[in-house]
C-alpha cells in the first residue's frame, strides 16, 4: 500500500545505516561525550554559522519541546503558542503536565502574528492582578507550522524583535525543519534562524534520521544543568551515540538538505497531481504537507489503496485530508498515486 500519512514513516537514510553498522563494535563513551556527537555539534555549529551554540540531542519532538520549555521557564512562567501550535494541540498536555500553561494566541494559516504575541503580554502586565496568574514567559512558533506553511524572513526579525523587547526567549520548532528550508518559497535560511531564535532544534525523525533531534542553543545559552534536566525526564540516552553519529551523517556533505529538497520536489509532483486532477486545496502550503478537500465518499473510496491523514471537518460531506512527502518519497510512489486516483 501507498503511504503519504506522515514523513517519518520510513526507517533510516541507506548512509545512516551504514555508519551505525560500521561503528557498531567500536566502544564509545556514553551519554553523548563520544568523537561522533562532537563532530556532529562542530558541523551544526558550522551550518548554523555560529561557533558559539551549544548543541544537545535529545530523542524525540515531545520530549525536546517538554524539556526545553521546561528548563528555560520558572516554575510561574507559561509559554505563548498559536492554537493550532503542536504544543497546543497534539502533544497531549506535555507542556502543561510540566507545570506550565500554553498561552494562546490565535492562528494564521499555523503561524502565530507579533502583534496578538505583544497584545497577550500587554494585557497581562496591565492587569492589575496580574500576580495572580500565570507570566508569559517564552514564545514557541514551529517552521513549517503544522499546516505546512513557512514563516518569512520579516515574520521571524518581528517576532525575533518583540521576545527581546520584552526579554523572553524565542524558541523554533523545527521537527520539519529541512523541508521549511528548502522550500521554493522561503527567503529563510539556517544562519537566520540561528541569528533569531534564542532556541531551535534540527529535526531528525522526519528527515532521514531513525530519531533524534538537535537542539541549539544559539549563543551558548543552554539552561543551568541541562543535561541533568534531559535525565530527571528519562529522555537520556547512554548509548548516545545513536543519536551523534545520525546527524554527523546527516550533516556530512549537506546531505540533510539534499535529502530535504527531495520531499520537496515530490510535493510539487504532488500538487501538480491533485491540480490535474481537479481536487479543491484546503491550505496553500509550499512544503512537503500537502491539504486536499475530499467528500467522505471518495475518502472511503481511497482508504483501502493509499494511506494519509484525515485532518479536520470542512463541512457535512467533506473534510481537509492530509498528504505528506518524505526524504524517501520517489518518483514511482507519486506515479502510483496517479493511477489510484
Amino acid at each position: 500500500m501507498l503511504s503519504f500519512e506522515c514523513d517519518y514513516n520510513t526507517g533510516a537514510h541507506p548512509r545512516i545505516l551504514e555508519a551505525l553498522v560500521r561503528t557498531n563494535m567500536e566502544a564509545c563513551k556514553g551519554y553523548g561525550n563520544d568523537v561522533y556527537t562532537e563532530q556532529a555539534r562542530e558541523k551544526i555549529r558550522a551550518a548554523c554559522g555560529r561557533e558559539d551554540a551549544d548543541v544537545r540531542f535529545l530523542v524525540g519532538g515531545t520530549q525536546t519541546n517538554r524539556i526545553v520549555i521546561d528548563s528555560m521557564l520558572k516554575n510561574y512562567e507559561g509559554v505563548i503558542a498559536a492554537t493550532t501550535g503542536h504544543i497546543s494541540a497534539h502533544e497531549a498536555g506535555a507542556i502543561e503536565a510540566s507545570g506550565h500553561k500554553v498561552l494562546t494566541v490565535p492562528g494564521y494559516d499555523g503561524k502565530l502574528r507579533a502583534a496578538d504575541a505583544e497584545a497577550l503580554i500587554e494585557s497581562f502586565y496591565a492587569d492589575g492582578a496580574h500576580e495572580h496568574m500565570v507570566f508569559p514567559g517564552m514564545v514557541y512558533i514551529s517552521h513549517p507550522t503544522e499546516y505546512g506553511t513557512l514563516y518569512t524572513l520579516e515574520e521571524l526579525k518581528e517576532i525575533s524583535a518583540l521576545c527581546r523587547r520584552y526579554s523572553i526567549p524565542l524558541f523554533l520548532d523545527g521537527a520539519r525543519l529541512g523541508y521549511g528550508l528548502m522550500s521554493r518559497e522561503t527567503d529563510v535560511k539556517l544562519t537566520d534562524i540561528a541569528e533569531l531564535c534564542d532556541v531551535f532544534y534540527i529535526g531528525g525523525t522526519k528527515v532521514g534520521a531513525l530519531c533524534g533531534e538537535a537542539v541549539v542553543f544559539t549563543h551558548n545559552n543552554a539552561p543551568k544543568h541541562f543535561f541533568t534536566t534531559v535525565k530527571q525526564n528519562g529522555a537520556l540516552l547512554a548509548k548516545g551515540r545513536l543519536l551523534g553519529i545520525q546527524f554527523d551523517v546527516l550533516f556530512t556533505d549537506g546531505l540533510y538538505f539534499e535529502i530535504s529538497r527531495n520531499a520537496i520536489d515530490r510535493a510539487e509532483d504532488l500538487k501538480q497531481l491533485f491540480c490535474e486532477k481537479g481536487y479543491r486545496f484546503f491550505k496553500n502550503s509550499p512544503t512537503n504537507q500537502q491539504f486536499i478537500v475530499l467528500s467522505d465518499e471518495k475518502i472511503a473510496e481511497l482508504e483501502p489503496l493509499v494511506r494519509f491523514e484525515v485532518w479536520e471537518r470542512v463541512d457535512a460531506e467533506h473534510c481537509a485530508v492530509r498528504f505528506a512527502t518524505s526524504w524517501a518519497t520517489t518518483r514511482e510512489d507519486i506515479e502510483a498515486l496517479g493511477k489510484i486516483l
